[in-house]
């Protein structure tokens, strides 16, 4: 992998744990109503879908560079950022089994790269 897939892959990564966080900063932090009224009138939903087309144009870019067979199973890590952004920017609890599937998955990505 080339310097610059790597930066690419993890901004990949970070843009969508960056979303998600903001998407549920949005509906958890806006008024009572339908969720369609918070997803119109909510900044931080508006930031997580900008967050998201970044992200759309840069995993173009990694998939332009790196087989499929291994950028999807690095862009699983974004599952491991969201549960450690969930624990420190929302305060959410984790238990141990979460942590172990983080692992896991973590585990398997590394083995999918040594692969390579």
């Amino acid at each position: 992998m080339t310097p610059v897939l790597i930066i690419l892959m993890a901004a990949t990564i970070l843009l969508e744990v960056a979303g998600q966080i903001a998407f549920k900063m949005g509906l958890s932090g806006a008024p009572e109503g339908p969720v369609w009224r918070k997803v119109l009138t909510s900044p931080a939903i508006v930031l997580g879908v900008a967050a998201y087309a970044v992200e759309l144009v840069l995993w173009l870019g990694v998939l332009s560079q790196a087989p499929l067979s291994i950028a999807f199973p690095l862009a699983a890590l974004s599952y491991c950022g969201v549960l450690l952004a969930s624990r420190a920017v929302l305060g959410e609890p984790v238990s141990t089994r979460r942590w172990l599937g983080a692992t896991v998955i973590t585990l398997g990505v590394a083995l999918v790269c040594l692969s390579a």
